[in-house]
């Protein structure tokens, strides 16, 4: 079996090890444009030795930002300043990853650290959002408006139209958000979808949008580059979805040309009871890599170099992504690699603090 710092390959793509930066919001852009924040953040993992570098959800349209600080690409002029985040980490030696994402009723959030209220669609720097069914995601969340058909044709668009400009901007992994509650998370679940159309009621018309968002942006992204998925395994709440549920979706997503599906979980259902504790989400992973026969990534207070690798040991996940512990230390590659007694990948500049 590999080990956490065999390399991988997707497609054209490789990877030096099978260490990812989850994609993580800053919340910290105006108008949707990258900025000199962003190049660093994520410059600064490449150079620490992670493999893949995925970039923070990156909303297709105004609408679909999860607070008015995301970084944007509904623009073309939004592509050049992410190009000097690419140029950032792949000079590190990371593959460029990118999250694209619509926050669908989750929608005008707070900054995190300002509050975990949501601003009301009447004030600054506040709009209504929108879903499959007019259902709010708490009580103080405004009302989504329930999209139309020809609006959920438009959307599916604004994906495809994204993720040419993230070709454009020198991305060469894609990663379609569907899960924590956002705008696909909220058509399939059967929580927030209560649509009596074609894409809503059965599980094949609830994960329409999802499966023919795939299909769209597969015909639009390169045969030569990964395209892959985050989904949300289980919404931890009677009547919601399940990881059975998932392994029947990733199934359908491989047929579509997905390469790999990231396994994450919850966001949808506010009172929902989360054990969260390390690799909590890793038997998520699992099931769908042995159910679907297809690879997958598996994220979630996964923090200790002996554990990352088991997991990879163990055919349990093909790719580890970390999130907090990449922000409280960039060099955890090293680290690991060290404390795992395998080659380090540390950038010959910095060798000799080593």
């Amino acid at each position: 079996m590999p080990h956490l710092f065999d390399p991988i390959t997707i497609r054209d793509i490789t990877l030096r090890n099978r260490i990812g930066v989850t994609p993580m919001c800053m919340y910290s852009y105006e108008d949707g444009f990258s900025n000199d924040w962003q190049v660093i953040h994520l410059g600064a993992r490449a150079i620490g030795g992670a493999a893949l570098v995925i970039s923070e959800a990156t909303a297709v349209e105004a609408r679909g930002r999860i607070t008015a600080f995301d970084v944007g690409l509904w623009s073309d002029e939004q592509v050049e300043p992410l190009q000097r985040v690419t140029r950032a980490i792949k000079s590190g030696g990371a593959v460029a990853g990118i999250q694209i994402a619509h926050a669908g009723r989750k929608a005008s959030s707070n900054q995190p650290w300002i509050s975990d209220k949501p601003i009301p669609p009447d004030q600054a720097h506040g709009w209504q959002g929108v879903a499959p069914s007019a259902i709010a995601y708490r009580d103080d969340y405004a009302v989504p408006l329930e999209l139309s058909v020809d609006e959920i044709h438009s959307i599916q668009d604004k994906f495809c139209d994204s993720a040419q400009r993230a070709l454009e901007a020198g991305f060469e992994w894609l990663e379609i958000h569907g899960a924590h509650g956002y705008l696909i998370h909220n058509f399939y679940s059967p929580i927030s979808n209560q649509r009596k159309d074609e894409y809503g009621g059965s599980f094949e018309n609830r994960i329409r949008f999802f499966l023919e968002t795939v299909q769209k942006v597969r015909a639009v992204w390169p045969e030569r580059l990964p395209l892959t998925v985050r989904i949300s395994g289980t919404d931890w709440v009677e009547g919601g979805w399940t990881v059975e549920e998932s392994v029947e979706l990733a199934k359908a997503l491989k047929a579509e040309g997905v390469d790999l599906i990231d396994c994450s979980s919850g966001g949808n259902a506010a009172g929902a009871k989360i054990s969260a504790g390390p690799g909590y989400q890793v038997s998520i992973s699992e099931a769908v890599r042995k159910g679907a026969d297809i690879l997958t990534a598996t994220v979630g207070l996964v923090t200790a170099p002996e554990h990352a690798d088991a997991i990879i040991r163990n055919g349990r996940a093909d790719i580890v992504l970390l999130g907090r512990e990449l922000l409280r230390n960039p060099h955890w590659p090293i680290y690991a690699a060290q404390a795992l007694k395998q080659p380090a990948p540390i950038p010959g500049q910095y060798k000799r603090a080593y």
